[in-house]
C-alpha cells in the first residue's frame, strides 16, 4: 500500500504526527544580560537551556548549544549593550546574538526569535548628516541574513525602525511599567511630566495622560553628538514636581541640564523616569551630583557597579515573558498592554 508513492509501514498504521500543542518553547540567554534571561525563565517555568558562549583569545565570538533544538521555537534573549561583569562590549553582544542565531538556523530550530529589549545602533536611523550609514538599517539587515524569523524588542528611539524589517517585529513598551510605578509613589496632584525635546512629545503625552498630569517640553538644541543644550521650558512647572521621561539615558548630560532648567523654572522637585539605562561615559558622575529624587529605569541593560542611590531599577521580565508566551501561543501580543502598545 503507497501513499503519494511512499511505502508505509508493514502493518499499513500512518505514523501520527505531534499536533501543535506538542511543540517546544526553548529558551537561551546570551552574555549580555543574564539576569533578566533568567528572570524571564522563571516567569515561564521553563527556565533556561544550556548554551556554550566564549570569546578566544583573538576576540571571535563562539557559540553551542548543548542539546537539540531540532524542531523547537527558539527565543534568543540578548539585548545589544556591554555588560562589565561578562566583560562583553555592545558589538560583542550584537556578533553574539547573530552567531546563535546562525547556530540555531543551523542546527534546524523551527523558528528563531530574537528577544533584543535594547536595540543597538536604533539612534542611526537617519542620516543626519552626508555621508553617514544608516546603522539602525543594517543591524536589522544583519538579524535578517542571520536567520531571525521574528525580533522582540522594547521602546525603539524611533518608531520607523519597525519599516526596516521585512520579518514581523513585536515593539513593547515600558510605559505602563513606568507609570505604574510613579502612580504608587503618589506624588500628589501638582505633578508635571516634561518632554526632553519636542521628538519626545507624544510619548510624554500618554504618559502624563496615564498619571493625570500637565506636560511640558525642554527646547533643546544639539551643536555636536553627545551635546545637549537646554534654553528655556516650554509650559508651567513652577511650584510642581517634574518628571521628566525619555526613552533612554546614556551619558545624562540631556537629563541633567533638563533638571536644571525646570528647577530654574520653578519647579518644587524633579524626578526622572526612562527604559534604557545606557549609562556610558560619565554618567554616573553627573547623575550623583544632578538634584533628582529618582532616577527609575528598567533592567532591559544591566547597570554596571557603582550606580548612584537614587537610582531605581523596575524588572521588565513580566512584560517580555509575557509577550514570549502570546507569541508562541499564536495569540494577541498587543493584549499584554489591551492594545496600547503604540508608543510613536
Amino acid at each position: 500500500m503507497t501513499l503519494s508513492g511512499m511505502m508505509l509501514p508493514a502493518d499499513d498504521a500512518l505514523i501520527t504526527l505531534p499536533s501543535a500543542a506538542d511543540k517546544r518553547l526553548m529558551l537561551f540567554s546570551g552574555r549580555a544580560n543574564p539576569d533578566l534571561a533568567e528572570a524571564i525563565g522563571q516567569r515561564l517555568g521553563t527556565g533556561l537551556s544550556p548554551v556554550t558562549l566564549k570569546t578566544f583569545s583573538n576576540g571571535e565570538v563562539y557559540c553551542r548549544f548543548e542539546e537539540s533544538i531540532r524542531g523547537a521555537d527558539v527565543y534568543l534573549i540578548q539585548p545589544m549593550c556591554a555588560n562589565a561583569e561578562t566583560g562583553i562590549s555592545a558589538n560583542d553582544a550584537l556578533v553574539e546574538l547573530l552567531v546563535m542565531i546562525d547556530a540555531a538556523v543551523g542546527a534546524s530550530a523551527h523558528r528563531v526569535i530574537a528577544v533584543t529589549p535594547w536595540y543597538g545602533y536604533s539612534r542611526q536611523d537617519k542620516k543626519s548628516a552626508p555621508r553617514e550609514p544608516i546603522s539602525a538599517r543594517l543591524v536589522a539587515r544583519m538579524l535578517e541574513s542571520a536567520g531571525a524569523d521574528r525580533v522582540l524588542t522594547m521602546d525603539l528611539h524611533a518608531g520607523q525602525i519597525q519599516g526596516m524589517f521585512q520579518v514581523p517585529v513585536d515593539h513593547m513598551t515600558a510605559l505602563m511599567l513606568l507609570s505604574q510605578y510613579f502612580i504608587d509613589l503618589q506624588l500628589g496632584k501638582k505633578l508635571v511630566v516634561v518632554a526632553p525635546d519636542a521628538g519626545r512629545v507624544k510619548l510624554n503625552k500618554k504618559f502624563a495622560d496615564l498619571l493625570g498630569a500637565d506636560l511640558a517640553i525642554l527646547d533643546k538644541e544639539r551643536p555636536a553628538q553627545q551635546v545637549a543644550e537646554i534654553g528655556y521650558v516650554i509650559g508651567d512647572v513652577e511650584g510642581k514636581t517634574a518628571l521628566i521621561v525619555d526613552d533612554i539615558i546614556d551619558t545624562a548630560g540631556t537629563l541633567c541640564a533638563g533638571a536644571d532648567a525646570v528647577l530654574r523654572a520653578g519647579a518644587e522637585s524633579v524626578y526622572a523616569a526612562s527604559t534604557h539605562p545606557v549609562f556610558s561615559g560619565r554618567a554616573y558622575e553627573n547623575l550623583a551630583t544632578a538634584p533628582f529624587e529618582q532616577i527609575v529605569v528598567t533592567d532591559t541593560i544591566p547597570l554596571r557597579p557603582g550606580a548612584p542611590d537614587n537610582v531605581r531599577v523596575v524588572s521588565c521580565a513580566k512584560l517580555l515573558a509575557d509577550s514570549i508566551r502570546m507569541i508562541f501561543t499564536g495569540c494577541s501580543v498587543s493584549e499584554v498592554f489591551g492594545g496600547q502598545n503604540q508608543v510613536f
